[in-house]
Order: structure tokens, then C-alpha cells, then sequence
């Protein structure tokens, strides 16, 4: 007996040994095991090159404040994880070290490397006090130097890391102009989107109203949301920009819909021409999609204002996306408001290739002309008839010039091979929808254009939940009773099969009796 005691503590003091030895392995050695869908907490591939193909050595000055309460103090075993990965696959070339800035002289150390504090609230003592805490990183790199002032996103928390990887190695920053002249929404004004891609590149307007050539440096241009028309030498320039090998996307309303006023009608803005000259063709029409998002209506109720969420079909969510193409396979939905068609069916006789990077749900339908905007209006399923219907397209091949023959003759008649996006929403990246998938679906697109995919990868990933699909009433009953009823019977019939069973045995003892 005393024999057995010994082994029984021998065996309970081995194995305590060996969880505190996986426990101290553990803090020390980094290792993932990552069952997201589509590899959200994993190193993306295009991370691993960046880092990978590093020639000089990066430091990384990590600035974080010990001992912070929840949820800040999971900030720091984020970053120290992620930032082990960036070493094991920079052979050498990135180090990093954590300091925490204690005292007058830690706190001005972080403050002159462009780190500022954060107020963050701590429990001390069974008190609530306010303290300042640190958080940001500092990346050099031969004289240069770029910070994050704070790690808040854990999510973005890779892109972040890569992107300033990217922009501290890069010797110039490429050109991304946006079209003027015609008002059109100026990139600039629009503030997230701006600062997504500003990032990477140096957004620039480009006057094309005066029919001047966009100058060759431009990697990608922009025609965002114009409301008046493209003269001929405007259409000019963009042609000759494209037949020169430049990328082009387009994002038109073709309809001017207007909410406030309850109204939509067609928008001519004159590039129907150019853009049939390239194979494909926005519709002068709205898109309403049993997919869709809700918007804020204020009612009166006697004397009083209510205010509701209701579901506005000409708002859709589209999750119906080519998980082939790099702009949006990772995403989950975005969000258009008034968006119109696009026809791509011109494509094939142009002689280049099309595809339909967005389309509306089995659930859809469309409307032409002016009609009457009220987000109160009862549909019904005959509204609705229509299914998979296009709503941006990716359009690539060698485009001919809309001006070969024409007086005067174009400098450049066939383009080289290259790429033009088209989106039947000029607005869909505006502030106020403050959707992620839609501003990371803009500046994709501008990655696709300007050949930085790679960033593509890493900027699409999306720990949010997906948007649910339509289903039909019948289908959500039988969903409904099955998860009310089947756990209960599975129990029921589970205790009926054990009773059985017992009766059985019962029966088979008594008879060997």
C-alpha cells in the first residue's frame, strides 16, 4: 500500500513537473493553432515575403505598459506573438524589444519616439482611478523611422505591422490621382478612404476637364462619383491614359437618388461611350435587394418623434462575391447604397475578359427611370424576381482606342494588357455607412490597380461576424421547431434505447437463471 502511495506521488510530482516546463516553453516560444476561417490569427503569406525579403535590419521598439487591466492586457501578448512570427520568417533581419516606460524619464523616452499615453481606467485598491498607459511601436530602419502611436485594433493589428513594414522599406511612394472637373467627390474629402490609401500612396487630383494628358506617373486613376458631363477631349485623355498601359476604376451613379427628397431619376455624366468602348455598360437603374441593410426613419406618433430601424431594399448587401479574385474573396458584405447594374456582356466582342466581382442576392429586382424613393413602401415577392444581378465588374485585356479613326487621330490606338474596374455606386466608401468590408473593398481595388496585391491579402481579413442569408419562411420554421424539439427528443429517445437495453439484460440474466 505504501508502495503504491509513492508511485501515485512520484507520477503527480512528474506530471506537474511537465506542465510547468510546457508553461515556461510556452511564454517563451510562439505557436499557433488557427481553426478561423480563412486563417485570421496566421501570418499571411504576403507578410512572410515582406519580412522575408528584408535587406537591412528593422528594430522594433515596443512601448507598453505593464500591468494593465483587462481589455489591455491582452494588447501585449498579441503584439509579442505576432512580432515573434515577423522574426522566425525575417531570417535574422527584424528584431524587436518590449520596454515599459516607468517613471518621468521612461514617459519622455516615449513621448520623444512618438508615443503618446492613453487614459485608461484601472480598478486599485477596489477604486476606479484613471492612469496613463503606453502602447505603440516604434520601427527603424537605416535613418528612417515610422510609429504606431497605438495598437487598438487587434484585428488590423498585421496590416498595420506590414504596411508601415512596407512604407518604411519603400524608397518612393506610388501615385494614385483622382479625377476633377466634373464634380466628382474628391478623395481627399473623404476621410476614411483617404487615409486607408494614403498610407501606402500619394493621392493626387487630376484635371481632365482641359483634355491635357494624365501624366505618366500616375499607377491608378480614380473618376469617383461625377455629376456633370466628360467633354471629348476629357474622355480623351482618360482613353489615351488606358491606351498607354494606365488602370482606371470607375465609380458612377448613374442614378441621382436622393433619400431626403424621396426621389431618383437618370444621371448622364457622358461616359456611356467610353466605358461600352471597354465592354461594359452601367445601367440607368437602382437595384432593391431582400439583402439589404436598415436605415434610421423618424415617425411622428402624436406628439411625439419615434425613431426606428427599418429595412431599406435599395440599400443591399452583397455577399454574393468571386472568392477567385484577390479584391473581395475575403471579404464578407458590402454594403451599396443606390447602386446600379452593370452589363459586361459587350466584353467578349471588345475581345477582353470580364468578370463580376459583386452581385445581388437569389432574392432581387431593379427599377429604371424615375421613380419614387419611400422607405416605408410594402414589398412584395414580385419585386423581388430577379437573381445574381451584377453590380461591379472587373473588366482586363488590351483595350482599342474609342478615338482610332476619329478627327484628330489618336497618338495611341490598342492599349497594352491592362486592367479597368467598374462600380454601379459611386458613394458605397463614403464615411457615413462606416462599413470595413466596404472601405477594405476601395482600397483593394486600389491595391488590385496599382499591383500591391500582396497587401490585399492581409487587409481583407475579417474577424466580423458574416452577413445571414435570406431564407425563406418555411425553411426558418422548420429551423426554428427542429432546434426546439430535436434536443429533447434526442434525450427522450436516448433514455427509451437505455431503458430497453436494461429491460433486455434483465430478460437475458433471468433466463441464464
Amino acid at each position: 500500500m505504501k508502495i503504491k502511495k509513492t508511485q501515485a506521488l512520484i507520477r503527480a510530482a512528474l506530471i506537474l513537473s511537465i506542465l510547468v516546463l510546457l508553461n515556461f516553453i510556452s511564454v517563451r516560444l510562439f505557436g499557433r493553432l488557427d481553426l478561423t476561417k480563412g486563417g485570421v490569427y496566421t501570418l499571411s503569406d504576403a507578410s512572410r515575403n515582406l519580412v522575408g525579403s528584408l535587406d537591412d535590419r528593422v528594430t522594433v521598439k515596443a512601448f507598453f505598459t505593464e500591468d494593465l487591466p483587462a481589455p489591455y492586457n491582452s494588447y501585449r501578448r498579441a503584439v509579442l506573438d505576432i512580432l515573434n512570427e515577423y522574426k522566425a520568417y525575417s531570417k535574422g533581419d527584424l528584431t524587436f524589444e518590449f520596454i515599459n516606460p516607468q517613471g518621468e524619464k521612461g514617459e519622455q523616452n516615449a513621448r520623444e519616439q512618438g508615443i503618446a499615453p492613453a487614459q485608461v481606467n484601472v480598478f486599485k485598491e477596489d477604486k476606479l482611478e484613471v492612469a496613463r498607459a503606453y502602447f505603440g511601436l516604434v520601427f527603424l530602419y537605416e535613418d528612417r523611422k515610422e510609429v504606431l502611436p497605438a495598437v487598438q485594433n487587434l484585428s488590423s493589428l498585421e496590416y498595420d505591422i506590414s504596411s508601415t513594414l512596407k512604407k518604411l522599406v519603400a524608397v518612393t511612394k506610388k501615385k494614385i490621382g483622382y479625377t476633377t472637373g466634373h464634380q466628382e467627390a474628391a478623395l481627399t474629402e473623404l476621410r476614411q478612404a483617404h487615409q486607408i490609401i494614403s498610407e501606402q500612396y500619394t493621392v493626387v487630383p487630376v484635371d481632365v476637364s482641359s483634355g491635357g494628358p494624365i501624366p505618366p506617373d500616375i499607377a491608378a486613376l480614380l473618376v469617383i462619383a461625377p455629376q456633370s458631363k466628360f467633354s471629348d477631349s476629357a474622355k480623351y485623355a482618360i482613353d489615351q491614359y488606358v491606351m498607354a498601359g494606365g488602370k482606371t476604376a470607375f465609380f458612377i451613379n448613374k442614378m441621382n437618388a436622393n433619400l431626403q427628397q424621396r426621389f431618383a431619376q437618370p444621371l448622364d455624366v457622358g461616359l456611356d461611350d467610353l466605358l461600352e468602348n471597354f465592354g461594359v455598360r452601367v445601367n440607368a437603374d437602382l437595384i432593391r435587394d431582400v439583402q439589404c441593410a436598415n436605415i434610421q426613419m423618424v415617425q411622428q406618433q402624436g406628439a411625439f418623434q419615434l425613431a426606428s430601424q427599418v429595412r431599406f431594399p435599395y440599400m443591399p448587401v452583397s455577399s454574393n462575391l468571386d472568392k477567385s479574385n484577390a479584391m473581395v474573396k475575403d471579404l464578407e458584405g458590402i454594403t451599396f447604397l443606390f447602386v446600379s447594374s452593370v452589363d459586361t456582356s459587350m466584353a467578349s466582342i471588345k475581345g477582353v475578359k470580364a468578370t463580376v466581382l459583386a452581385r445581388s442576392s437569389k432574392q432581387s429586382g431593379r427599377q429604371a427611370g424615375f421613380l419614387m424613393i419611400d422607405p416605408l413602401h410594402q414589398y412584395t415577392k414580385a419585386d423581388f424576381t430577379e437573381t445574381g444581378i451584377p453590380m461591379a465588374a472587373l473588366v482586363e485585356g488590351s483595350f482599342k482606342s474609342l478615338f482610332e479613326g476619329k478627327q484628330p487621330p489618336a497618338s495611341l490606338t490598342q492599349s497594352p494588357q491592362t486592367r479597368i474596374v467598374v462600380v454601379g455606386d459611386g458613394d458605397f466608401f463614403r464615411d457615413d455607412l462606416r462599413s470595413r468590408d466596404n472601405f477594405a473593398f476601395f482600397a483593394n481595388i486600389v491595391d488590385y490597380l496599382a499591383d500591391d496585391a500582396g497587401l490585399i491579402t492581409i487587409r481583407s481579413k475579417n474577424v466580423d461576424q458574416p452577413p445571414l442569408e435570406q431564407i425563406s419562411d418555411g425553411t426558418r420554421q422548420l429551423l426554428k421547431y427542429t432546434n426546439l424539439l430535436l434536443p429533447p427528443l434526442l434525450v427522450a429517445g436516448y433514455g427509451v434505447f437505455r431503458w430497453r437495453r436494461r429491460v433486455s439484460l434483465k430478460k437475458s440474466l433471468e433466463a441464464q437463471l
